[in-house]
């Protein structure tokens, strides 16, 4: 690992006859460079013959010396033994000049300076030390070098160079030491720094200087003396034990491992020392510098100062940024951990899959059942609303031809005795109808009551048994239907509370799968169950909002979600509405279409608050649900036309007739007329619901103007005219007068308003005041004010101003 620093031996050579070892090394001779030497052997002080340690004929070629010829040594077997000693051992390297190439030769050189200049560094007493031995081991090489070693350590080109006859002349040693001072300058590495290199290359030039002066100090040619003291010394070394060596040479390894880290503790504090301390650039004073004022270095600080603030502005932003990317991974996260048990999800989705496929089936497999009892009951209310309505025509056809038989004074009809006995019979059971009607009244003591303004839709005994069974076959039939259904499968409530457990688990899946729009349509065969014994005509019938899937649904559609959902509308509140748009306004519709009698009046009350109900509460305003309602309308009105056109008649007859109150024809005609005024009356109902120009054609210009002012105007002014006038007004809605502005009234009413004026006239002039001033407040009511003050000015009635006011 380490080597020692090679030395120069100065030495005399003997003659080849003085007994030396052939295989002995020359002193003085230089190793080669790249190879370890071998220890050279130590010289030995003179012994006596006795005390030198005898060696067998083994050792004695290698390390024995003998002062007596071969003949001598070969009967003689004392023989001195020469110990190499631990504290001066010298290796040598054997240079193969011949063999190695140039580049070769340079990098051992160059190895070797390395190795000089480690060794070189070491402690100035060894240095001395070894030059001592150098002279001692010198002095000794002189007589006890055998022929033996210098043969086995030197090659025989080695041995033939160091001959006695080639001894190297002081140009060869010379040459010699240029060459190798060149090797040295061309070292194969570099240095770590400029100042180590530099200190380097001064160690090593004065390595070489010295080195070349202790060559030249060391070409000794002739042994020195030794003094006592020295021999003595190599005398008790060669004595000592073997194991000294292993000693020495762990000794020798220390000291060059301290001398290698001394050495590199060095170059690296040099190293560092450079590093540490940069070299300041030099100023230079020649150069101008451009001058500074106060603005310059404010303007400099602001620059800085702003670019500082923008700098912190983006890094503020990238903060909040990374703040908001931090929450939403936080929220990304709770939701993964929410939906990490998909297992479970799995399992709730394919139960609930399983559920509705059931479900649906179960529905599918009922419907025609429900189709065909839904059917059954309508078809029956219907068949009644028709058997009424076929009735009432009939009689009113027979009566007025009865009544038209009377006045003209003609025989009977010749159609035959029993079609005239059928008649007269069907007459009877009208006036029957009508005076059980009367009594009823009377009891109730409804004054404002008039004959005709009942709808005569009472059934016989007989057929209102008859309707009873047949309705209470359907509805026991309708119960008969879920009867092998789980109440899973066909109660309302505990379907909607399955799909409210899907929504408290699963909103978004539960939104994303439009649930709110299904199910109306999957609701539908149930609710028509439990709308089968349902009449939106009858009073006694069950309030919509009472029955057990309204309020089922309305909780469903009014819950609250619990869970977390990204959407923020609830789409469930529109399940209500869906239901009723779906289900309930075209059942309406129908029972408008073919059940609803526009005459009877409780049947409209009735109707029109349902309507009203739904569609100010139920029925969204967008543009699905306009369609229902719409189509509802469009029902509405065209029942209304048609009653207007098929059940209203008011026929005319003689003054003498007319004022004939106990006459049929009176009585007749007045009946007809208040019919009139009562279908007017339902048909004013709907404004608010029916668009109010439509309400405004039907009743006024249709119903007012066509068929009861004809009859007002034959009818002399007086009470009773005044009478069927104020009806008329009553029956008027208020709103239509509200925005009406110039005191004039509706163009439907002009003709109205001129015979309440025509009639006032011929009151004023029959002095009836009070009924004067009723027919003016009757104008004021309308709106008619125009009117009332051409009145008022054209007959100076002063007093009647105040009225204007009110």
């Amino acid at each position: 690992m380490f080597r020692r620093a090679p030395r120069t031996f100065s030495a005399r050579r003997r003659p080849a006859s003085s007994g030396s070892s052939s295989s002995e090394e020359e002193p003085g001779a230089e190793p080669a460079p790249g190879r370890a030497p071998a220890p050279a052997p130590a010289p030995a002080p003179p012994q006596d013959p006795g005390t030198a340690a005898v060696e067998g004929p083994a050792r004695s070629r290698a390390g024995v010396l003998s002062f007596g010829s071969e003949e001598e040594r070969e009967g003689d077997e004392d023989l001195f033994k020469i110990k190499k000693p631990s504290f001066n051992e010298v290796t040598f390297r054997i240079q193969k000049k011949k063999s190695l190439l140039p580049a070769q030769r340079e990098a051992e050189e160059s190895k070797t300076e390395i190795c000089d200049l480690e060794s070189g560094t070491g402690n100035s007493e060894d240095t001395d030390e070894e030059k001592k031995e150098e002279e001692s081991y010198s002095s000794q090489s002189e007589d006890n070098n055998s022929a033996d070693s210098e043969n086995e350590s030197t090659p025989p080109g080695r041995r033939k160079d160091l001959s006695p006859v080639n001894i190297p002349s002081a140009a060869c040693i010379e040459s010699a030491r240029r060459k190798r001072h060149l090797a040295r300058t061309q070292a194969d590495y570099l240095p770590l720094d400029v100042s180590n290199g530099r200190q380097v290359s001064r160690r090593r030039e004065s390595s070489e200087e010295s080195e070349d002066e202790s060559d030249m100090k060391n070409l000794n040619f002739a042994p020195k003396m030794r003094t006592l003291r020295e021999r003595m010394t190599e005398h008790m070394v060669s004595v000592s034990d073997e194991s000294s060596e292993d000693e020495a040479q762990m000794k020798w390894e220390e000291q060059q491992i301290k001398k290698a880290v001394k050495l590199s503790q060095e170059i690296y504090s040099d190293a560092s020392l450079c590093k540490s301390q940069p070299a300041k650039p030099k100023f230079d004073t020649s150069v101008s510098l451009p001058p500074v004022s106060l603005e310059i270095v404010k303007k400099r600080l602001t620059e800085r100062i702003t670019s500082l603030q923008d700098v912190h502005c983006a890094h503020q932003r990238e903060y909040e940024k990374y703040m908001q990317d931090i929450e939403s991974s936080k929220m990304t996260v709770k939701e993964l951990e929410k939906n990490s048990d998909a297992a479970l999800n799995y399992k709730f989705y394919r139960g609930m899959k399983t559920y509705v496929e059931n479900l649906i089936n179960c529905l599918n497999e009922k419907l025609k059942y429900i189709n065909e009892l839904e059917l059954a009951a309508h078809a029956l209310l219907q068949q009644r609303a028709m058997a009424v309505l076929k009735r009432r025509q009939d009689e009113l056809k027979i009566e007025s031809a009865y009544i038209q038989h009377l006045t003209t004074g003609k025989d009977k009809p010749t159609n035959g005795r029993l079609e005239g006995d059928e008649k007269m019979e069907i007459l009877k059971t009208c006036e029957h109808r009508r005076t059980c009607r009367r009594q009823v009244r009377e009891q109730s003591q409804k004054a404002d009551h008039h004959e005709g303004m009942s709808s005569d839709d009472e059934l016989t005994p007989t057929e209102v048994t008859e309707f009873q069974e047949s309705k209470d076959n359907i509805l026991e039939d309708s119960r008969k239907i879920f009867e092998d259904v789980h109440t899973d499968f066909c109660d309302i409530r505990k379907i909607l509370l399955k799909f409210q457990e899907w929504k408290e688990k699963f909103p978004d899946s539960y939104c994303d799968a439009f649930v709110s729009f299904c199910l109306p349509k999957l609701l539908n065969p149930l609710i028509r169950v439990q709308l089968i014994n349902w009449n939106p005509l009858e009073q006694s019938s069950t309030d919509l909002a009472e029955m057990p899937w309204f309020r089922a649904v309305e909780e469903f559609s009014n819950a609250k979600n619990s869970s977390e959902s990204k959407r923020d509308d609830d789409p469930d509140q529109e399940v209500l509405p869906r239901v009723i748009e779906k289900t309930v306004l075209p059942k309406i519709a129908a029972f408008v279409q073919n059940v609803w009698d526009p005459l009877s009046t409780s049947q409209t009350e009735n109707l029109v608050q349902l309507c009203r109900y739904i569609f100010e509460k139920q029925v969204p305003s967008k543009s699905e649900g306009r369609k229902a309602k719409e189509d509802l309308i469009k029902e509405v009105v065209l029942r209304m036309k048609k009653s207007i056109e098929e059940d209203v008649f008011i026929p005319l007859y003689p003054k003498s007739t007319v004022e004939d109150k106990s006459s049929p024809g009176s009585k007749f005609q007045e009946r007809r007329f208040w019919s009139a005024v009562k279908l007017l009356s339902n048909v004013l109902l709907w404004n608010g619901i029916v668009q109010e120009d439509v309400v405004r054609d039907l009743g006024l210009s249709k119903l007012l103007n066509r068929y009861l002012l004809l009859n007002l105007l034959n009818t002399p002014p007086g009470p009773d005219n005044i009478e069927k006038c104020t009806k008329v007004v009553v029956c008027l809605p208020e709103r239509w007068f509200e925005d009406l502005g110039n005191g004039s009234t509706l163009p439907e009413l002009l003709n109205f308003c001129q015979h309440l004026l025509q009639c006032a006239r011929v009151l004023h002039k029959n002095n009836h005041s009070d009924e004067t001033k009723e027919v003016i407040l009757l104008l004021v009511k309308v709106k008619a004010l125009h009117i009332v003050e051409d009145f008022i000015e054209e007959y100076k009635l002063e007093y009647l101003k105040s009225i204007i006011g009110k």
